[in-house]
């Protein structure tokens, strides 16, 4: 078994990979021609978004959606970067919910923290 990739599900994923572009320069890979569907280009993994629609023709099970004004869901996405401070300031600008500033956690690793605009919580690190 191997692992192929995470998929969030969203009420827009055109917006919410415009979003994750914006704020830390990662671009779409793959959207289907209806917007239900799409992934980000990155290097380790995949990360992809789906509309809840596309996500309840799937299966009929309730699911417990991810929103910013409610509490953020149990995980969380790393994203390793060479500037913490710059890829945090980017992140509030585009228009991630500051949570905690850059700063050396425990291990030595300097770590900030912030939650998109579809209620994921982001850690970035070095």
């Amino acid at each position: 078994m191997e692992y192929a990739k995470t998929v969030i599900y969203v009420d827009d994923v055109e917006e919410t990979l415009d979003f994750y572009y914006q704020a830390f320069s990662i671009s779409a890979f793959d959207l289907d021609e209806n917007g239900q569907y799409g992934e980000l280009a990155i290097n380790n993994g995949q990360i992809a978004f789906a509309a809840h629609p596309l996500a309840q023709s799937h299966f009929k099970q309730n699911y417990i959606r991810s929103q910013p004004k409610q509490p953020a869901l149990g995980f969380e996405l790393i994203l390793r970067c060479d500037d913490v401070e710059l890829a945090y300031q980017k992140a509030v600008a585009a228009g991630a919910e500051p949570l905690a500033q850059p700063n050396v956690n425990e291990l030595g690793e300097k770590v900030a923290y912030v939650r998109s605009i579809e209620g994921t919580l982001i850690a970035l690190t070095q």
